[in-house]
Parts: structure tokens; sequence; C-alpha cells
């Protein structure tokens, strides 16, 4: 059984002028309880959003109206609007109710009956949004200003002089305000301005379902234009004036349906005008709208988002492609220039010469791609080519996904290597590129539920491609000098751009994503006709994209087994600058807050140290006293360049354990070195070098070793908010500690400036010269982290006379300094510690002993997991 719109209010006929007395208002707040309240049950009960939004409008349009009667009677001179959404005729449940008065002149006596009114409207619970003007301010403004004067489009007489509709129309209607042109330009730069608060994507992770990329402003916007520009103001007008056609029509209707229902249960889930698609709602509305989980990898969460991400898209792309079909109108007509045998340009647009070109002959499609890239200037493709691309691209549907002709201009296409991105990413807009990838249609939209992946699957992969493509630009070589080099000695681009396309092509089936995508790209590739070589780097490629992230991140790279096994798994020195080149594109494109100069600096140094290893003469792992030896010699012709003698520099390193020269650079043992040298004995030593070698702020601290050191320097670094991206925590022969963080600011994720790397150096030499035990600062979690938290995944094994210890968990403010306090709450000492932080996940790695300096027993180790949980396990409210 369908269920019933709930009926309009019955309200008492109002007495002009009487006023609303305090009863009337209690009854009037009464009665749009009960209406929210009916039109809430009625959503539960399945019924149409935009219908339920509609009903609300003429709900609160019948009370509004009683209300002005009632306070201002009849009147001549004076007439009430409704503008806005509430112009349009649609309230959702917590939406602003816009009025504009329009009077001829200010009265006393009218504008205290118009304070009545309002103040009336907010008494019995409506959120008023007011104007009161008189016409000739109303026109002054909507010619000042385009927003005043698409507020008007929409504006309809509620009560009062009809009057008022004629010299409103005269002013939406006059052609002097706001010509075609002019309104057009206002139209973008407003949708440009609106879009760039949100990263000018539909894919945040918490986007904004009115105002956001592709949400409901848009296809206001939409409206707005066709009425302005061709008199046609709604979806089926621009059907007829061929702006759009029937299909794009009804994924629109589609698409706005699905934006108004999930904005209709925000609302009610809130409980106010809330238009962000928070992560504190998302579960909740996925469990009212009856999303539920598939299984781990495809929660009822995700679908809920996709759903969104999707329809949003729809918007986004249409909305644009509108846009450009408006401006094209206004064009002034050019003349014909050929392209090839197939297109014809009209100056800045190309067009298909035969309007049945992509029906006849599909690999036409792909064709108008490569040769917009090979037409300087040309901005777009004409509103009919446009239209006809959609239509044979639905007509052929899955069979370019194995037409031979298709696959064959989609190859060419790769081989123009960064230039093809854009392409991609146009193909993309028109539906086409899931066309020929369908396994790339089923991530459209596909959502993460964490705060790791800030985007949508396939613009994760556009982002990714977008990233790539940035390596073939001069003004990239600043910023990847190395990324930049290997591109340009890529033999076959195409390689690594389908190694893009794939490398989470699989996200959400359920399995490892790796493995699944290997395969994808394996089956495409032999389709696709590349030489069944290439097929296999690039399936190889998809099934290792996390390889050199995780060992640069969660592996010690100067340890050259580490170096070793990596280099035996890549092979070769072209597979592993491709994969140099994915790990950063993808890094970046999973989160623009990922990426800083600490990983840019590691990567590089894995790569550079297994470019080195695969050279054919180089035996692999090399000795370790080999290593040591070179390391010191060549700290050592550092040392003595900057006038230190030889015996000095080697009673200094008496204290140094074999590990600081298996573990560090050169020039960061020369460097600790100098520091201890130049302190001549003085201790506690604590070192600050702002900007090191690795692409970080390094500190070295050089003191008597004793239980506490690492939970104090930890506090200080938490209290001055840095973040530790690495940490080596030596003890000499000799009783020292030669501790080494790597450190970035914890809100810019950027090295410290040099007045900040002073204040560090200054506040932990006082610390550690005074006493320990200095205390972490207690900062709450942002609302982000509340919601994300996880218990923590701590496990213990044995490593070489220690007790390593892995710890899986949600990051949150302190952590790494809550983790020592624990330790030495304890009795454990930190030998090492790994860090490596993804997005809110942290994987961070200890070297653990009791005091005794042996392995945690059993019964010590449930004691540390125990204390840990409940330090720094999920926090309750």
């Amino acid at each position: 059984m369908n269920p019933a719109l709930p009926p309009l209010p019955r309200l008492p006929v109002a007495v002009p002028r009487s006023g609303v007395s305090a009863e009337a208002r209690r009854a009037l707040r009464q009665l749009l309880e009960d209406v929210d309240r009916g039109l809430a049950t009625a959503f539960r009960d399945g019924m149409d959003a935009s219908a339920l939004a509609r009903r609300r409008g003429e709900s609160v349009a019948r009370v509004v109206a009683h209300v002005w009667v009632a306070c201002l009677g009849e009147v001549t001179g004076a007439a009430l609007f409704a503008i806005g959404g509430f112009g349009r005729g649609l309230l959702f449940p917590y939406s602003d109710v816009d009025l504009l008065a329009l009077a001829t002149a200010s009265e006393p006596a009218r504008l205290r009956a118009l304070e009545q009114f309002f103040a009336t409207l907010w008494d019995i619970g409506l959120k008023v949004g007011h104007a009161v003007r008189e016409p000739a301010q109303c026109r002054a403004l909507a010619a000042q200003d385009a927003s005043v004067f698409t507020s008007l489009l929409d504006a309809r007489r509620l009560a009062g002089d009809p009057a008022f509709d004629g010299q409103l129309r005269g002013i939406v209607d006059d052609p002097a305000l706001w010509p075609p042109r002019a309104y057009l330009a206002a139209r973008l730069d407003e949708r440009n301005a609106r879009h760039a608060r949100y990263d000018d994507t539909a894919y945040n992770l918490e986007p904004n379902l009115k105002d956001g990329p592709g949400g409901l402003r848009t296809l206001d916007s939409l409206r707005w234009m066709g009425r302005r520009l061709a008199h046609a103001g709604e979806l089926s007008e621009l059907v007829a004036e061929g702006l759009l056609d029937p299909a794009e029509q009804a994924q629109l209707e589609q698409a706005e349906s699905t934006l108004r229902r999930y904005r209709y249960a925000l609302h009610l889930e809130a409980g106010r005008a809330e238009e962000r698609l928070l992560f504190d709602y998302q579960q909740a509305l996925a469990a009212r709208l009856g999303f539920q989980d598939e299984h781990e990898k495809n929660l009822g969460v995700e679908q809920f988002m996709q759903g969104y991400y999707r329809a949003a898209s729809q918007v986004e792309r249409l909305g644009v492609q509108v846009a450009e079909r408006f401006e094209e109108m206004l064009e002034p007509p050019a003349a014909e220039q050929p392209v090839g045998d197939d297109f014809v340009r009209y100056g800045a647009r190309l067009a298909a010469r035969d309007p049945e070109l992509f029906m006849r002959r599909p690999a036409a499609l792909v064709e108008i791609f490569i040769a917009r890239l090979e037409q300087p200037g040309v901005l777009g493709f004409s509103a009919d080519t446009m239209r006809r691309i959609h239509q044979a691209t639905d007509a052929h549907g899955g069979l370019l996904a194995r037409d031979g002709e298709v696959l064959a201009a989609f190859l060419r296409l790769l081989r123009r290597g960064a230039p093809a991105v854009e392409a991609l990413w146009r193909m993309n807009r028109h539906g086409l590129l899931a066309a020929i990838l369908p396994a790339f249609g089923k991530v459209f939209g596909r959502m993460q539920y964490d705060l790791f992946h800030v985007y949508t699957v396939d613009e994760h992969t556009l982002r990714v491609l977008r990233n790539m493509a940035r390596f073939a630009e001069p003004a990239a070589r600043a910023e990847f000098p190395l990324g930049c080099e290997i591109w340009a000695k890529l033999p076959k681009p195409e390689v690594l751009l389908l190694a893009a396309m794939f490398h989470d092509i699989a996200k959400g089936r359920g399995g490892d994503h790796s493995v699944l995508g290997e395969q994808d790209a394996r089956d495409f590739c032999a389709r696709l006709g590349l030489p069944a070589g290439d097929g296999e780097r690039v399936a190889w490629l998809v099934r290792h994209h996390l390889l050199m992230s995780t060992t640069a991140q969660r592996q010690d790279i100067t340890d050259p087994e580490v170096v070793h096994r990596f280099a035996e798994v890549v092979g070769d020195r072209e597979q592993l600058g491709q994969l140099y080149l994915l790990t950063i594109a993808d890094i970046i494109g999973t989160s623009p807050r990922l990426w800083n100069s600490w990983k840019d600096r590691l990567l590089a140094d894995l790569y550079t140290s297994t470019r080195y290893a695969l050279r054919s003469d180089v035996e692999l792992p090399r000795d370790a006293g080999a290593r040591v030896r070179e390391c010191s010699a060549q700290a050592l012709a550092r040392l003595q360049e900057d006038g230190f003698a030889e015996a000095a520099v080697r009673k200094a390193w008496e204290d140094f354990p074999q590990l600081s020269f298996l573990r560090h650079r050169p020039e960061q043992i020369a460097w600790q070195t100098a520091a201890i040298l130049r302190a001549q004995g003085a201790v506690p030593l604590v070192a600050v070098e702002p900007l090191s070698v690795r692409g970080s702020t390094e500190l070295f601290v050089y003191t008597p070793d004793r239980d506490g050191l690492f939970a104090t320097v930890t506090a200080m670094l938490d209290r001055l908010r840095f973040s530790v991206m690495e940490s080596r925590i030596l003890s000499s022969p000799t009783g020292m500690a030669l501790d080494t963080f790597l450190l970035l600011e914890a809100d810019s994720q950027q090295p410290a400036s040099a007045a900040r790397a002073e204040e560090l150096q200054q506040r932990l030499q006082r610390a550690l010269a005074q006493s320990l035990g200095v205390q972490p600062s207690k900062r709450s979690m942002s609302r982000h982290q509340k919601h994300f938290q996880m218990t923590p995944k701590i496990s213990f094994h044995a490593a070489g006379g220690r007790t390593q210890m892995a710890l899986v968990g949600t990051d949150r403010p302190g952590l790494l300094a809550a983790v020592a306090q624990v330790m030495l709450g304890e009795d454990v000492r930190v030998h090492d510690a790994r860090i490596a932080t993804f997005g809110e996940r942290v994987e961070d790695f200890f070297q653990l002993t009791d005091r005794a300096n042996a392995p945690l027993d059993a019964q010590r180790q449930e004691r540390l997991l125990q204390a840990l949980l409940a330090r720094i396990g999920p926090a309750r409210e």
C-alpha cells in the first residue's frame, strides 16, 4: 500500500488586522509541529521526498498567508513573496522560510504591522529570512548583484496586492538587467567560487548536498540559466530548446530525486538545517534509508555514499556540459574548418562531420578525443556532438569494451603519454571511459569509510593519472626532480597509465584488490592488443602497487637485507622506476595531506639504494662490516674537512655502537659527531637540524642512558606539537644513549623553521637537565578522530634477543607519548621505534626489553598489552 500525503492544514479565517493572539500562536505552532510529524512519518513509510517538501511548502505558505492577513489585512500597496527554495515551492524539514515584502511607501503603521508579522512567524516556530523593500530599491539591488536578481526569478506571491506581480515581472524580464552574456558569466563565476570551497570535487568525504559540486544548487543554476538565457526554466523546457536530450533529463531527474531524498533524511537525522553529510550522520542515514552491509569491504554506509556520489557526479557532469551549451548558444557563428576526414572545427569547438559517425563507427568516439589533443585552442565539443557522444555510448554499451577498433584507438591514445590523461578525464565525464573499462564503472562513486581515502575510487584513480602527467611538466622539476627524470626516460608510458587505471579497480569486491586487479589488468591488456611482456608488467605493477610505500615506511631501508629483498621482488630498474612514479602519484592522489618531504626523501632513498643494488656487478646483501667501514670513512672525511682531528673523532666514536654506522648516513654521523665534539663533554646534549637530508627536522639526543628517557623526549615533542616520523634508539657500550628522531610539525606536516628548532632544542635541553618525568599535554581528539576510533591491534614476537611489539590503531594527539608513558610505567625499555602514519591509521613497531635488557616474557607482554589498551583504546564519552 502506497503511503498518502498528509493533508494540508485547516486554518480558521483570519480576521484582518486583528493580529495573532497568544492562544492562536500556540495553536499555529502546534499545527506546524503536527504537519512536520506527519511528513516525517510519511517519509519513513517511503513517501517521495520531493512530494513531501512541496507539501511542507504548501502548508507553511497557508500559515504565512494566514498570519499576513491577521497582521496587515487585505492591504494595498504591499505584497508578500516567497523566494529561494520556498519560492520554488519546496521546504525541507528545517529549511529557512525566505520572504520578500514589497511596499510602495514606508508608512509607520505598515512598518509596525510588518514587524508584528515577522515576529509572529518566528514565535510560531518558523525560521524566517526576510527583506522589506520598495520596488525601486529591489530593482537597484538586482541590477548590482546577480544573486539578488536570481532570487527574484523564483519569487511567487503569497499574499497582498496583486499589482506587485507585474512590478516584479518587470524587473526579472527587463533585458537591460543582466543580459544573457553577463548573467551567464556571473553564474559561472559564482559556481567556480562555490566549487573552489569544496576542492572542486563532488567526492569529498563529508560532501555538502546543497552547495557542493554536483549538489542541488547546480540543478537550481541550470533552471536559472535556462530561464534567463532561453526562456526555459524547467528541465523539460530545456529539452524542447535542444539544450538537453530526454535521456539527460531522466538522468538529472533521477539524481535530483536521490539528492532530495538524502537531504530530507539528513534534516530529520540532524534535527536542524544541516546540509553536510557529516560522518556523525552517515551510518545512521544509511540504516534509515535501508542500506545493509554486504561484507566488510562493501558496508551499507559505503553503498549509501556511493548513491550520493553517483548522483552528484551525474549532476556535476551534465551541469558543466549544459553550461558549455549555453556558452555555445551565445557565441557568434564561426567558420567551418576541416579536421581530418571525420571532424570539423567551429571556432573553439570540435564537431563530427557526419551526425551518424559515432553510431556507424564506434572507434570515432575515442578518435575525437585524440583529435581534440591535436587541435590547439579547442575548448570543447559542440552541443550536438556532446549529445551524440552520450547517445552512441549508451547505444553501444558493453560492445565498446570488446570492439577491436575501439580498443586500438584507445591504445593509440594511451601511447600519447601525459597528454592522454586530460583526454581520459574528459572521456570519464562523458561516460565513455566506464564503457570501455566496465570494471571502472563498478567503482564509480565507490568510497571507503575511513579518513585515509579522501576521494572515491574513480576520483582517486583520475587524480593518480593527473599526478603522473605532472611528471612530464617542466614546472614540476623543482618539486619532483627524480620523478621527472624517470618519466622522461620511460620507453612506454602507456604501461604506467594502464597500471594507474587498474591499481584500485577491484576495490569493494571482497578479497585482496591488488590480486583481483592484477587479473583484470592482464585480461584487459590482452584484449587491448598490448605486447605480452608489457601486459605482464602492467599486471605486476597493479599487484605490487603498495610494495614500495609499505617497504619504505614499515621497514628499515638502511638495512641491506631489506633492500635486497625489495630488489629481488622488483627485478629490474625500469620496473623500479615505474613503481616509484606510481607510488608517489598514488600517495598524493589518496590525500594531499599524506605527502610530505619526509616521505619524498624516504622513497627517493629506497629508489636510489635499490637501483644501486640492481646493478649486475653488485652482490647483495653487502657485508655489514664493509658498510660500517664505508660509512665511517665518509663521515671522517667530512669531519676532517670541517677541521676536526681524526683522534678526537675516533675518541667520540667509542660511544657509537656499530648500528649507528649501519642505520645512519655518513652526513648524519658527521653531524652528530660534530655536535658531541663541540659540546666538549657537556651532557645532556640536544642538537636539532631544522631541515635534514632526510626531508624532515632531525633531533639528536646524547645523554647517559636511563629509564624514562624515551618517554620524556616524546612527551616534550607532543607538548611542542611535533609528529615523530621515525626514531632510532641506540645505546653505546659505555652507557650513553644516542637517540635520533625525524620530525615534522604536527599541524603543517612540514619541517620546522629555525625558530621552532631552537625552541625545541632549548626546551628539551632544560627538561633533560632537570629531571625525567615530563608529561604529555592533554588535547582532545578532533570530531573526525573520535568518529573513526578503532581498538588497537597489538602483537608481540621475538626479534634477535628482544621483543618486537607491533601496534596498529587510530592516530590521535599524543599517541606516541602516551605509549611511551605506559612503557615506562610497566618497566619496559625501548631500544628502537619505527613510526608510520597512514592518514588516521598508525602502524608503529618497537624493539623492547625489560629493565635487565632481556626479552619480555609472556606475563609482562600481557600486562603491557592491557595497560596500553586501557590508555589508548577507544575513548568513551
